[in-house]
């Protein structure tokens, strides 16, 4: 099939770029494949000697044998071309969401190992979750982030694994709040602490429904914590048992972003919005934040080729 030969001399000559682009960088996870030929849908990524591959829904019509042939040869090629042993590939497919259903924790084999990025070090899991506690397509914007934590007290909502937490905690934060609903998560994040010699101990890690803990943690709390940096990188929509209600990143925004400046951000504060929603609209007219910047471009990083696979802002307070 010509689509499946253009995939491979695509994939010879991207992974042999990609090696020698993040070799400079001392980079160990990153992106080698990313749907660049329509008839392949896929998505393969590299941490260390590890190899990830995300399949999309094919709009191109194969039968069963075709599928069945196809992921058998593209397999063939990884081992031999990406030098990947077969027990290090880990295949998962990627479904569009409809409604409130969400992912779910696909196993319990617990393929963990270390990564590097940025001089610092991170755990990625590859084989029991959808992704793998790393968003390799944020990893500028936790570049900008740790260069604006000097001597700042940061908030981190949403935080999943803490990566933005370590960058900032890197960047010289003197506080650093992590709040997520996931127990695991948080765990997950003081671990990357740990990884990097910082001390979980110092700084907060909060098990909450973020909205709840904010209406219920900020002006009417005896201990009012305002802060000079905040990122919020929230999922589209979240209706865990845990949560009050349900959360919807279109519906949500604005009211999630005007409690944070109103009684969370301190004068000068800076705010990192970012969404992975495709179809969202940000209406700069809606929030009480004094500067909208957008770095969606800006954070792009080098390694995918979409550019819509997320948006990201800046937000300042300059009251």
């Amino acid at each position: 099939m010509k689509h499946l030969e253009m995939f491979f001399n695509r994939l010879e000559r991207m992974s042999k770029h990609w090696k020698k682009w993040a070799r400079r960088r001392d980079i160990s996870c990153f992106r080698v494949y990313d749907r660049d030929i329509p008839q392949v849908p896929l998505s393969i990524d590299l941490y260390e000697d590890y190899c990830q591959v995300a399949e999309y829904a094919n709009s191109y019509p194969l039968t069963d044998a075709e599928k069945q042939h196809e992921r058998s040869e593209i397999e063939k090629a990884i081992f031999e071309i990406l030098n990947v042993s077969p027990e290090k590939l880990f295949w998962k497919k990627r479904e569009q969401k409809k409604g409130s259903s969400q992912y779910e924790k696909l196993g319990n084999r617990q393929a963990s190992i270390v990564v590097n990025e940025g001089g610092l070090r991170f755990k990625v899991n590859l084989s029991d979750y959808l992704d793998t506690g790393l968003f390799l397509d944020h990893r500028i914007t936790r570049e900008l982030v740790r260069n604006e934590s000097a001597g700042k007290r940061v908030l981190n909502l949403f935080a999943y694994t803490g990566s933005f937490s370590v960058y900032a905690v890197a960047g010289g934060a003197i506080l650093v709040t992590s709040v997520d609903l996931s127990k695991t998560y948080l765990d997950w994040a003081k671990e990357n602490f740990r990884l990097n010699q910082m001390n979980s101990e110092e700084h907060e890690f909060v098990q909450a429904d973020v909205l709840n803990w904010l209406k219920t943690s900020g002006s009417k709390a005896a201990r009012k914590e305002k802060y000079d940096l905040i990122v919020v990188d929230p999922p589209t929509f979240s209706n865990s048992k845990r949560m009050d209600g349900f959360f919807d990143i279109q519906k949500d925004y604005s009211y999630l972003l005007n409690l944070l400046y109103k009684d969370y951000s301190n004068p000068g504060a800076v705010l990192y919005f970012s969404t992975n929603f495709r179809k969202f609209k940000l209406d700069p007219n809606s929030i009480l934040w004094d500067e909208v910047e957008d770095l969606t471009k800006r954070t792009h990083p080098d390694d995918f080729r979409s550019e819509k696979i997320r948006s990201v802002w800046r937000f300042k307070n300059r009251s």
